[in-house]
């Protein structure tokens, strides 16, 4: 009788993860991805697989490992992936992960992408690293056509081709970055990497470099973004791993961080060693080169979070939907269901900001407002996402009790890797003077921002008041260093209401509202103010799956 295992939720598991989605699928209806439902439904069915969980489990479980030297003192340095790592790459590149905005540009296809991105990282977030930056190098690398026409067909091929071969052997290829030096950190004007140019120099010229790189992602590519300080100033290059004639290059991999989370990933220290690599662009334009790839990594960053919320969302609302307690399902009483609708709620805004953050990519090329709405809007969102993630997925993991920290349950997986994205591509403090800085010296951005909000105004009395309250904000020059968090703080919250407001149903648009901008709201989840309709939040939160015991 006591191995009788009763109350206890079926698995999650054998479920459409984008159908499941219900802002996710609005979105997509939205902004101009429509014609994507059908290969998103199917990757978002591979997701929900017994299968698919288990890679990613098993990709964390069995972290890379670096091989130096082969057993010959041969110098290699190769890292070495579980398969089921390369079964997740495998799916992220078949279905264009790193790569579909640039092969087949189209309206929607930035946002087609972004939901394709965040629902495979809910299977695993680690290997989304070199998808991303593979993503986020074509706009850097068309700076150079010398270079695009030779790299472009492989960073952008369907064939998922690892290992390190002759650029011209390999049907696929994946590129990292290695910008920030242990001296430098963000200040990537401060580094040291030496660049000198192997015969003329110039655009498209090969160089040599020689430095230490303090993180460089994901060192397993076949090439990457790298700065260096070249005779004209701080530049950027393309270092490939294997030179055209097969030999390696001068890329020696020091060792490979030991990190909270991520743990699937490889990131790494390295050091070049008069390593060849070709200038894309101008000496001295290293900065102004790499900034439209490093917004694309930032959205992201803000994908990824987002993904995250939504998983840990999803395992505390099916868990509350099926374990009982004091006489009633967990879902049915009443301060779990205000725990529950208040991290939908959550997870529901931040999954608008990034679809209409990746509309704006679609848009900005015809279109000045879109190209300025962007630029500001997607610090402001990577900021306030990624900060609002660690915190949402604790109260995820408590609704679960002791189940949740258990690792099976998948939520202390999801918290250790909840704060990376913060972190990566500009902290909080780096992203707040970043828009203070667009702020200052771009006022077209704030214009378009402004204009975006008022897209909503006099559909809610708490959104047009904190509209009004933040133009004020926006107005004071005041010490504006010591008040940039609240700033950016404030320009997230009215952004995402105003789109729920435009786009989500009212109860969820009333709810976000009323605590977010209206003041009802505690210092905790589960505050939510009183008569909300926490029915219509819940059952946009809830997966439904077919029962299967646990």
């Amino acid at each position: 009788m006591t191995h009788e295992v009763f109350n206890q939720p079926p698995l999650l598991v054998d479920y459409d993860l984008f159908g499941e989605d219900a802002a996710l699928v609005e979105g997509v209806e939205c902004f101009d991805a429509a014609w994507a439902r059908e290969p998103l439904h199917e990757l978002g069915s591979l997701a929900g697989t017994a299968e698919a969980i288990r890679w990613g489990e098993e990709a964390n479980a069995n972290p890379p490992l670096l091989r130096t030297h082969d057993r010959f003192g041969h110098r290699i340095d190769e890292v070495e992936f579980h398969p089921s790592w390369h079964r997740l790459m495998d799916t992220a590149v078949t279905y264009g992960l790193h790569a579909s905005p640039w092969r087949e540009p189209r309206p929607g296809a930035h946002v087609a992408r972004a939901a394709a991105f965040a629902v495979w990282s809910q299977v695993e977030a680690g290997h989304g690293c070199p998808i991303s930056m593979t993503h986020a190098v074509l706009p850097a690398l068309r700076v150079q056509p010398s270079l695009a026409e030779i790299w472009e067909p492989r960073f952008t091929s369907l064939n998922y081709d690892p290992g390190l071969r002759a650029p011209q052997e390999k049907e696929g290829a994946l590129c990292g970055m290695a910008l920030t030096e242990k001296q430098g950190g963000s200040d990537v004007r401060a580094n040291t990497t030496a660049a000198r140019p192997a015969q003329r120099g110039g655009p498209g010229a090969e160089y040599r470099l020689t430095g230490h790189k303090w993180f460089c992602s994901a060192p397993m590519c076949d090439a990457f973004l790298v700065l260096a300080q070249a005779p004209g100033g701080l530049a950027c290059f393309l270092l490939p791993r294997v030179l055209p004639d097969g030999t390696l290059n001068a890329f020696r991999i020091q060792r490979l961080k030991d990190k909270m989370g991520n743990r699937s990933n490889a990131s790494s220290e390295v050091e070049f060693e008069d390593a060849a690599a070709w200038l894309i662009g101008e000496e001295g334009r290293g900065v102004q080169t790499i900034i439209e790839m490093i917004n694309h990594t930032r959205l992201d960053c803000a994908i990824g979070s987002t993904a995250i919320m939504r998983q840990a969302v999803a395992q505390a609302a099916h868990h509350a939907a099926h374990r009982s307690a004091f006489g009633k399902r967990l879902i049915e009483q009443p301060l779990m269901r205000d725990v529950l609708a208040d991290l939908a709620l959550e997870s529901e805004a931040a999954t608008w900001l990034v679809l209409r953050l990746a509309a704006a990519c679609d848009r900005a090329a015809g279109d000045v407002r879109e190209a300025a709405f962007k630029r500001l809007a997607t610090a402001v969102g990577k900021y306030w996402i990624c900060k609002r993630a660690p915190g949402h997925v604790y109260e995820a993991l408590e609704c679960l009790g002791g189940n949740g920290y258990v690792e099976e349950s998948i939520l202390p997986r999801l918290y250790r890797e909840a704060p990376v994205n913060a972190v990566w591509e500009g902290s909080g403090n780096v992203i707040a003077l970043d828009v203070l800085r667009a702020l200052s010296r771009e006022p077209q951005t704030l214009e378009a921002f402004l204009a975006e909000l008022r897209e909503a105004s006099g559909a809610n009395s708490c959104l047009d008041a904190a509209i009004t309250h933040l133009e004020r904000e926006l107005t004071n020059r005041h010490d504006p260093q010591t008040r940039a968090r609240r700033i950016v703080e404030q320009m997230a919250l009215t952004l995402q209401a105003s789109l729920l407001v435009r786009f989500a149903p009212a109860a969820v648009a009333d709810a976000f509202c009323a605590s977010r901008l209206g003041g009802d709201w505690g210092h905790t989840y589960g505050t939510l103010p009183h008569g909300l309709g926490y029915e219509t939040i819940l059952e946009r939160a809830r997966p439904r799956v077919s029962s299967r015991p646990s």
